[in-house]
């Protein structure tokens, strides 16, 4: 399907790999200019090397740092305006799963979580908002976890951490609604890639972990990054128009809350 995004221009955090990785390539697949970021040099030269001999030289940008500080957001934004003149879609897919289990957690352990899984993303998100509410354009979706939207055996702080971006999705969108920016947030369930954490416990605990996604996902498998991908390229285009504040859940049916 044409979504109509060609000549568009899109900022893909957390892309060298897995669901970030391929949501950049989705982008791209559609016709966008987009900017790839990642903290481990090897991994996003080869990513954008990938890229760049799929899709041609001219249309993807390599920010090699970490882009939950201010200091390279702004750095990165200012880069993506002098090249490309504007940024038309942000996916703020930034986050890691792990974190301590139990109740009894330490200050330190709530507030590394909620800097990982939260505040990185809202300081990148409203790196981007003045651009975009002053240009009266733009989409940005926020990539969350199921883990958000109901219990789980999660960490207690992820989840919690998750649960705020949700929440904060929803409302910024009221917020800057009028000035016709869309935010919507997408709600992942257990997705498969290479050097992802489901490989690894798929490594160490085969059967036990095809018995869990068996009786917990009503389509018996795991997802696949490209189907997230389909998902956030299609709420940052046009075809989505009339969608803001929402928060998609894929996740094969696990979810019972909702």
């Amino acid at each position: 399907m044409d979504l109509g995004l060609s000549g568009r221009v899109a900022l893909v955090a957390g892309s060298s790999r897995g669901i970030g990785k391929a949501i950049a390539r989705a982008f791209l697949a559609e016709g966008c200019r987009t900017a790839i970021s990642g903290r481990r040099p090897d991994s996003l030269a080869q990513t954008a090397s990938e890229f760049t001999q799929e899709f041609g030289p001219g249309r993807v940008m390599a920010i090699e740092d970490d882009l939950t500080r201010l200091d390279v957001i702004q750095k990165a934004l200012v880069k993506i305006r002098t090249l490309w003149g504007r940024l038309d879609c942000l996916v703020a897919n930034i986050g890691r799963g792990r974190g301590e289990p139990g109740w009894e957690l330490r200050d330190a352990d709530w507030l590394s979580s909620f800097e990982t899984n939260l505040w990185g993303s809202i300081r990148l998100v409203t790196g981007a908002l003045s651009e975009m509410t002053e240009a009266q354009a733009g989409s940005i979706v926020l990539i969350a976890s199921i883990t958000g939207v109901e219990s789980t055996m999660a960490p207690l702080a992820y989840s919690a951490a998750k649960a705020a971006l949700v929440n904060y999705s929803k409302n910024l969108g009221r917020l800057v609604g009028p000035h016709h920016v869309r935010i919507n947030c997408v709600a992942p369930g257990n997705i498969l890639f290479p050097g992802g954490a489901w490989e690894k416990r798929l490594s160490e605990h085969h059967e036990e972990i095809m018995r869990y996604i068996t009786d917990n996902v009503p389509l018996q498998r795991f997802g696949r990054p490209e189907e997230i991908a389909d998902l956030v390229v299609f709420l940052s285009s046009d075809r989505a128009s009339f969608i803001t504040g929402a928060c998609v859940v894929a996740d094969g049916g696990q979810t019972r809350s909702l």
